[in-house]
């Protein structure tokens, strides 16, 4: 992913936060020069500095069966906006759209082991919806295992990830504030988050 040196986060519990936030993925396969992607739920885990998702599809999804060893890439969206040049000081100024995003990678490992497919879904549900865990523990064996058999689990140790927090750092704090200040007016929440993001990295004076 293209992204100037000024657009990329260092923060790594920042960088964990939006991941977990923004969990709802793109996964993207290109085996044999085909590309493939599937939209999925994530989870995301630290273990010793080593970064780990959890994610699965529909077996009838033929991407699974392209992983192999090569690597993969998984985007993690988060909030986005138009930026008018109305919204500058400078009148000589053109639109363009910020944004945050992370692209991990990594190689798929495939899970089969019964116990830890379940172990999977079970820490889907207690970072989604803690509240129902417990109806989830007690649903019959013979219909958790029908799930089961109708999804693949897999993996993916990060051994790399591309951030860009595009939130007008080559502009001044104030054009910067007054681009925060405009996104705060929306009634889009999306736009209202990107606002925050936009206050917490303004530029120095």
């Amino acid at each position: 992913m293209y992204s100037p040196s000024y657009n990329q986060l260092e923060d790594r519990t920042e960088l964990l936060e939006f991941m977990r936030a923004n969990s709802f993925v793109l996964l993207v396969t290109g085996t044999g020069g085909t590309l493939h992607a599937s939209h999925l739920p994530a989870t995301v885990h630290e273990t010793d500095g080593q970064i780990r998702l959890d994610l699965h599809m529909a077996r009838n999804n033929p991407q699974w069966k392209e992983f192999f060893d090569d690597e993969v890439m998984v985007v993690f969206p988060g909030p986005h906006a138009y930026v008018s040049p109305r919204w500058y000081e400078e009148e000589e100024r053109v639109p363009t759209w910020n944004y945050a995003a992370v692209h991990a990678y990594g190689i798929p490992r495939l899970v089969g082991e019964r116990t830890e497919k379940h172990a999977s879904q079970r820490r889907l549900i207690a970072t989604l919806d803690p509240r129902w865990l417990p109806r989830f523990d007690a649903l019959r064996q013979e219909y958790v295992d029908a799930m089961l058999d109708g999804i693949v689990n897999f993996e993916i140790a990060v051994t790399r990830l591309e951030t860009r927090w595009k939130l007008s750092q080559n502009r001044s704090r104030r054009e910067q504030e007054n681009i925060a200040a405009r996104l705060e007016s929306s009634s889009d929440s999306v736009e209202r988050a990107l606002a925050a993001l936009t206050r917490k990295h303004l530029v120095g004076e």
